[in-house]
């Protein structure tokens, strides 16, 4: 007899931010494994408590390990760059447990290396999250041919396309 259910994925969850929440949505929703986006702002506890634009991306790790997604994340912002801008558009890892704290800590001081100067971007524990307007959400997918589009999202996603083409999805490009 065939079993009709298919076997529930088990997704993970991260927060990330790195920039326009636009460009970051679609970068992650470019991915194979990536199953779900969620566009708007993100805070961490703490000292560091403020919103700054980001998304969280929902996963599943047996397609896409951490490790992977957060050198992407790395490598399409500027994560080793401090400006006038970093409130609103912070570069940080925003975690769910101890554990992914730790894995994410870990990956992104392997990551060092891979990098001319030093990265900026915070490992910092998730408090909450605010969704950004509905018409904002799908931005690059809704009309990729928007000048916001061709000049920051399409260059992005053609350095994923040529140094992740193993997780890219292809049919993702417009």
């Amino acid at each position: 007899m065939v079993d009709l259910i298919p076997e529930m994925v088990k997704l993970e969850k991260i927060a990330l931010g790195g920039g326009c929440h636009w460009c970051t949505e679609a970068v992650f929703q470019s991915l194979k494994g990536v199953e779900r986006v969620e566009q708007g702002y993100v805070a961490a506890t703490g000292d560091e408590s403020w919103f700054s634009e980001g998304v969280i991306v929902h996963y599943d790790a047996e397609k896409l390990p951490l490790h992977i997604l957060l050198e992407v994340h790395l490598r399409t912002h500027k994560s080793t760059s401090a400006h006038s801008f970093r409130t609103k558009y912070r570069s940080a890892v925003y975690t769910f447990s101890a554990a992914q704290k730790s894995r994410a800590e870990e990956s992104i001081h392997k990551l060092q290396s891979h990098f001319g100067e030093p990265l900026i971007t915070r490992v910092l524990d998730f408090s909450a999250f605010k969704a950004s307007r509905e018409a904002l959400h799908n931005y690059y997918q809704s009309d990729p041919n928007k000048l916001f589009c061709i000049n920051y999202i399409t260059p992005k996603l053609k350095v994923l396309l040529e140094e992740y083409s193993a997780y890219f999805n292809t049919s993702f490009l417009k």
